[in-house]
């Protein structure tokens, strides 16, 4: 009996030291996503340097991956908005259908969609990036040259993702609208107006407001959480790949509760 029980306990030691790790990761990632905030809003912190690095960021997050993201999202959004026009006229509420497309669209799925987007295409990287320099003990060398790593390597990094996936959710959401344009009215001009009205309707004061703050949720998620894992390492390059993966399955989790959270508060 003693074998048994004590290899129960060993693995409820070891699920719990897991536990307590996973915890001890999401609330680093919630502090260091205040930091940034806190950091980004003060103006001695942009340095040339940081300005440098965000920007780069931003094209390489957002810039550079513009027509892709566009032409990935072109095709099954085209596809969804034709599913979702077609069952709204099959059930006899074609009036609806235009609000019914910007609703599920444009305010629910492309803020998520780019997110996902930009947390896969350079979360995983930044993720990388700063667990090497953290291994290699380059932050710790930063800062005794006089150098701040918060404000110029890590802020910056997070902050061009943050406006990656703002920019990629607006310009996109311009694109859902201009096929939902196309699949109800065709290339006819004379239903702008109808068609303004009905979008006017929709993007009322709080559904503007919660759809911001919703995506911004969303862009510091992208550049904060893929950074306090690499942060939460040892320094020993056998723990970078763990810390990649640890830090793109919470980014997961986080993005779908945000998602969640802000549909119950807004359709309860």
């Amino acid at each position: 009996m003693s074998l048994p029980r004590h290899s129960v306990l060993r693995e409820a030691g070891a699920w719990g030291a897991s536990v307590s790790d996973g915890l001890a990761g999401r609330l680093r990632a919630i502090r260091f996503a205040a930091v940034v905030v806190v950091t980004a809003l003060s103006p001695s912190a942009w340095t040339r340097q940081a300005r440098l690095l965000a920007a780069r960021q931003i094209h390489f997050s957002a810039w550079q991956a513009l027509p892709g993201f566009m032409l990935a999202f072109a095709v099954p959004g085209f596809v969804l908005v034709r599913i979702v026009i077609g069952t709204a006229q099959a059930y006899g509420v074609a009036q609806y259908a235009l609000e019914l497309t910007v609703r599920v669209l444009a305010l629910e799925l492309i803020p998520l969609f780019a997110a996902l987007f930009v947390g896969l295409r350079s979360g995983a990287t930044i993720a990388t990036e700063v667990a090497l320099k953290h291994v290699d003990g380059e932050f710790e060398r930063l800062a005794r040259s006089g150098c701040d790593p918060l404000a110029n390597e890590l802020v910056p990094r997070a902050i061009g993702s943050l406006v990656a996936v703002l920019l990629l959710a607006l310009v996109n959401g311009v694109v859902a609208l201009a096929l939902a344009y196309v699949e109800l009215y065709g290339l006819s001009p004379w239903a702008a107006g109808a068609f303004v009205r009905v979008t006017g309707q929709v993007f009322g004061p709080v559904i503007v407001a919660g759809f911001l703050i919703k995506t911004a949720l969303f862009g510091v998620a992208v550049g904060a959480i893929p950074i306090a894992a690499a942060l939460g390492i040892r320094r020993e390059r056998a723990q970078v790949p763990g810390a990649v993966r640890r830090g793109m399955v919470r980014l997961g989790a986080a993005l779908g509760l945000i998602e969640i959270v802000f549909l119950a508060v807004i359709y309860a």
